[in-house]
């Protein structure tokens, strides 16, 4: 069973934004993780870079033909945090009263 506990790293929107996307694959390009979150590729490496360097990231780099390509993938490690960060962020909301699941309407204005 996997316990709750809010992750300061992965929270950061940007960060949180690559970990939720790397959750749904296994290998992920450079260029598609680039285009989809929408970064400059020096803003995307330091992101990487910071993932990694906590072992929630692991970075390939191989070559096709003569052009480098770099991929990455979440951790068992970062698939944990992830996880437990959902959970603690799920507890969160629901202390407010709030369903974390959207109901297809918005919420109520006080």
């Amino acid at each position: 069973m996997i316990t709750p506990e809010f992750d300061e790293l992965i929270h950061a929107p940007t960060r949180l934004s690559l970990v939720a996307f790397l959750t749904a694959t296994t290998w992920a390009d450079f260029a598609v993780l680039r285009d989809n979150i929408g970064l400059s590729d020096s803003a995307l490496s330091k992101q990487l870079s910071t993932l990694e360097d906590a072992g929630y990231v692991e970075i390939r780099k191989t070559f096709v033909g003569k052009r480098p390509r770099t991929s990455a993938r979440l951790t068992t490690d970062g698939r944990t945090a992830f996880a437990r960060h959902v959970l603690a962020l799920q507890e969160i909301v629901a202390r407010a009263g709030a369903s974390v699941l959207p109901s297809g309407r918005p919420p109520e204005q006080p």
